[in-house]
């Protein structure tokens, strides 16, 4: 039995769609849950040569054997969700995916609010999706749960019961956040973030999972660091500098074109410390260094690239774990046996 946590070490746009990919169908959980805040989250996933966006359902729906759920911390659009269920159909995802009964509902009024505030929308820039009013409402106390609208009907359970329940009989459990540790509503950027917390405790939560059934939390960081929307940027570089390294990335949400810096270790040593990181997946290498495009064997690395990843396990104090070489689940050095 293992339960493991995956969550964004930075500002979102990680790579963690394609590590969840990747670690869902090596792994194999009987179970998969969502985390985090809601639709305001994108997650990228390329498969079998097609590629999905996806904003409600867990990105580990590629292993058709598991159970898709969304933790009752997560806000629920049932648009967004329908579409995804309809969008995603030929996995048979409409007969394994369930939102928890107690998941806040987000309506029309929610995101209507979102985009006419210009606290919101125009100084912090949020994505408009109706999370930051919905939140807000969930915390006065008024706003619809799942269990309490006709779209949900039929796609509702109780997620930590069956969580727990599959812990019990030795079944594996993969909880994916989303977003990432810059934009947490505690430890972010104040005010330029989210309208939760969203660290592994946090995502842990968000499903009904106590801390002691966690086995690892794994810390995903890109090779270069990219935001979408307002905010302090430390390490950030020129676009013009970007289009030098042709690295040019567009918000899976928003459709924004993400700002792009170097990998800031300083935030990576806070990330791994308020995370509990055990193992950190490093995407994009091939991006930063296009000569690893597609290499298998970490002995198959050049110098630069290997001295680039003691570095971020020397000053994280956590091993690397999973490396990304490329957008396809077989571009992936896989480390974790060397852990055992």
């Amino acid at each position: 039995m293992t339960c493991n946590i995956l969550v964004g070490g930075a500002w979102g746009d990680e790579g963690k769609g394609k590590c969840i990919t990747y670690l869902c169908n090596q792994d194999k959980p009987e179970i998969i849950a969502r985390a985090g805040v809601g639709p305001n989250a994108g997650h990228s996933v390329e498969f079998n040569g097609e590629k999905y966006g996806l904003r409600m359902i867990p990105s580990g729906f590629v292993h058709t054997g598991a159970r898709l759920l969304i933790g009752a911390g997560v806000l629920v659009d049932p648009a967004v969700f329908h579409h995804e269920l309809d969008y995603l159909n030929k996995y048979q995802v409409k007969t394994r995916t369930f939102a928890d009964y107690r998941c806040a509902i987000i309506e029309e009024e929610h995101k209507e609010q979102d985009k006419g505030s210009d606290h919101l929308f125009k100084k912090i820039g949020s994505t408009g999706t109706g999370c930051g009013p919905a939140n807000r409402d969930r915390a006065l106390r008024t706003i619809k749960q799942a269990i309490d609208v006709d779209s949900m009907d039929g796609y509702v359970a109780d997620v930590p019961l069956e969580v727990n329940t599959a812990l019990d009989e030795g079944r594996d459990v993969f909880i994916e956040g989303s977003q990432g540790f810059g934009l947490s509503l505690y430890y972010g950027t104040y005010p330029f973030v989210t309208s939760k917390d969203t660290t592994a405790s946090s995502a842990a939560a968000d499903v009904g999972v106590g801390p002691t059934r966690i086995d690892d939390v794994i810390v995903v960081f890109k090779s270069y660091i990219t935001r979408v929307g307002e905010g302090p940027f430390p390490s950030e570089i020129t676009q013009e500098e970007a289009e030098k390294m042709d690295i040019e990335e567009y918000g899976t949400v928003t459709g924004r074109r993400r700002r792009v810096g170097i990998f800031d270790m300083e935030m990576a040593r806070e990330s791994c410390m308020i995370n509990g990181a055990t193992q950190i997946a490093l995407t994009c290498v091939d991006r930063l260094y296009p000569s690893c495009e597609r290499v298998t064997d970490y002995s198959d690395l050049s110098g630069e690239v290997k001295r680039f990843v003691e570095e971020i396990e020397n000053e994280t104090k956590v091993p690397v774990t999973i490396i990304s070489t490329g957008p396809d689940l077989t571009d992936t050095i896989d480390l974790r046996e060397e852990l055992m």
